[in-house]
């Protein structure tokens, strides 16, 4: 059975905020249940999978206890999401073999653009929006997502064995053709940055909590997991979600099948 891990569920500049003393951050500093790497998930199973690689990839790397991921996939080009790509292609010419990197033909323009030099070790597949992606058993489908202030990402749904979920960590106000593959989920992976984000719209990226809920009623997955979270949230506060929404943290580890009813 697979299985899902959440290797980060930070925002771009993860938790604890290098700067911030404030009540999250300084209990992260202590190694609390709050210290959030960089948004990351590790697919196990059949073929194992990376989504996203960011800056804190070698931290997440020495806590899953792995020497070597062959297959990344990446939703978009910003640096919390590829600050890792560098030093994995490194790590993977020091060990004789060539990474597997998969995104969108303009994610990858992006990344070359950014590191030119990582085609010496990295091999690069364009994740068609038509055709898809095959990855693990899973039948992968990405699509472009508003991403605010920020331009745009990539969303993906995943498909195996009567099972969907979706992974969406950096989106906000949503159009209607951007939520139809949200439908019909049994895991909605969903980023929030805050609870209750107070800056002005114009300025922001991403859903926080409060806007993510309305959403989750439209679309209705059976579970929902948050992830992408700034300092402004805090896993010792208890937030009165609904039983079939929580949040994500370090370390978590969930399978991919459905629920016994």
């Amino acid at each position: 059975m697979d299985k899902l891990y959440f290797w980060g569920t930070g925002d771009a500049m993860g938790v604890p905020r290098v700067y911030c003393d404030c009540a999250v951050c300084e209990e992260a500093r202590m190694e609390g249940v709050n210290r959030r790497y960089r948004s990351s998930v590790w697919v196990e199973g059949e073929q194992d999978f990376l989504i996203d690689c960011g800056p804190d990839f070698r931290q997440q790397m020495e806590r899953a206890g792995l020497k070597y991921a062959e297959h990344i996939l990446i939703t978009h080009a910003h640096f919390d999401h590829i600050g890792g790509l560098p030093e994995w292609a490194d790590a993977c010419r020091w060990m004789g073999r060539r990474g597997q990197l998969y995104a969108p033909q303009e994610v990858l323009d992006m990344i070359i653009r950014q590191y030119p030099w990582l085609s010496r070790n990295l091999d690069f597949h364009i994740v068609d929006p038509e055709q898809g992606l095959m990855l693990g058993g899973w039948n992968i489908t990405g699509w472009k997502v508003n991403h605010g202030k920020n331009g745009f990402a990539y969303a993906y749904r995943l498909e195996k064995e009567g099972y969907a979920w979706a992974y969406c960590s950096d989106s906000i106000a949503l159009s209607e053709k951007e939520k139809k593959p949200l439908y019909g989920l049994d895991l909605l992976v969903l980023g929030t940055s805050f609870y209750k984000e107070q800056a002005a719209f114009e300025t922001r990226s991403v859903y926080d909590m409060v806007e993510a809920l309305e959403l989750i009623e439209e679309v209705k997955p059976e579970r929902t997991l948050f992830t992408h979270m700034s300092h402004d949230v805090d896993l010792n506060r208890d937030y009165a979600l609904p039983a079939y929404v929580q949040i994500s943290h370090t370390g978590l580890k969930i399978e991919l099948a459905k629920c016994s009813k």
